[in-house]
């Protein structure tokens, strides 16, 4: 076996293992929806709150309300909430 056939595989296996991560909860929940994000808004909410520390504004929430996002909370208390 070739070394460009190894690290095909290498790939294939390491692919197939990494896809199966997910929940059953998360993938039904992933199905249920046409989209990754709901929103560019949602995607940039997503993106900017990938670490510890939360930065939440008011904007977001009216976004995620309006436009119905999903996936797992970001949880702050009111004092965290940035004014617009």
């Amino acid at each position: 076996m070739g070394v460009t056939t190894r690290y095909g595989l290498l790939v294939v296996v390491l692919a197939m293992g990494l896809g199966a991560c997910a929940s059953d909860e998360q993938w039904r929940e992933w199905k249920a929806h046409s989209t990754h994000f709901a929103s560019v808004d949602h995607l940039t909410f997503s993106m900017r709150n990938r670490g510890p520390e939360p930065r939440v504004r008011r904007r977001d929430e009216r976004a995620a309300s309006a436009q119905s996002w999903w996936g797992q909370p970001v949880i702050v208390r009111p004092d965290q909430i940035f004014e617009d």
